[in-house]
């Protein structure tokens, strides 16, 4: 593997990367990329969760062929440093959808990379990243979108939000557009804060104890980010995958 390139602090896709956790990993785990092909017109749907107790990297390829879709979702829940990647490229007409969480606490870091080519026209794509963290953990997004000079009617959206339970977590969010043709829709946004003490306040008023009150709000924020999961039954337990790290940290 002496022709691998590994990652580096100037490399801006690890720009917020834990490099004393990934000198734990092989350099071999660097190059491993699990390939998904979806061929045209059919539709492929995936959900990970990382929640190991290590150094944990996932990193996928995924091939979307005309008017096909891929959709996948994603609970990173890990250990000190924990990073899903998805390279995705998109025919024409095709759709691809992401929702993630990254939820912890403690020292740890968790992000999502992904990169995402349009590369032909009438391509979609929606990505909805929530991020719950507390005492000195960081949750990170970056989010990469570049559409080709032939790729009009692009129509494609980020949207990434981050909670934090205390002062001492973080929260970083790289959303980048590359943009060469003319007759597009591109969007992405980003927003980083605290629970929301007004709806706190208003629920307790009604009745709710604290604690319950921070949970059902901390469950609607994350439940956006699986919105988009038709399958009920994956949606829930996706969801109750997330919430069950919480413990007592609301």
């Amino acid at each position: 593997m002496s022709d691998l390139a590994l990652p580096t602090k100037r490399d801006e896709d690890w720009r917020y990367a834990d490099f004393e956790a990934l000198e734990r990993l092989a350099p071999d785990d660097f190059g491993q990329w699990r390939d998904i092909a979806v061929p045209a017109g059919e539709t492929c749907r995936e959900c990970f969760v990382l929640d190991g107790s290590d150094a944990d990297l996932r990193r996928v390829r995924v091939t979307v062929g005309e008017g096909g879709r891929c959709e996948l979702f994603a609970v990173n829940a890990g250990g000190d440093y924990s990073r899903f990647e998805a390279d995705v490229t998109l025919a024409r007409g095709a759709h691809f959808e992401f929702g993630g969480v990254t939820i912890g606490g403690g020292e740890t870091t968790r992000e999502f990379v992904t990169r995402l080519n349009h590369a032909e026209p009438d391509a979609t794509s929606a990505q909805v990243i929530r991020a719950v963290h507390w005492d000195r953990a960081t949750g990170n997004f970056l989010g990469r979108i570049e559409v080709a000079r032939d790729a009009q009617k692009t129509d494609a959206a980020q949207d990434f939000k981050a909670l934090l339970l205390n002062k001492g977590a973080a929260a970083n969010a790289k959303p980048e557009l590359e943009i060469f043709a003319d007759d597009v829709k591109c969007a992405h946004g980003a927003a980083i804060g605290q629970m929301d003490e007004a709806a706190r306040f208003y629920m307790a008023a009604r009745g709710l104890p604290p604690e319950v009150a921070r949970k059902l709000l901390v469950r609607a924020f994350l439940a956006d980010a699986f919105v988009a999961l038709e399958d009920e039954a994956e949606q829930e337990r996706m969801l109750e995958t997330a919430l069950s790290v919480l413990g007592e940290a609301v």
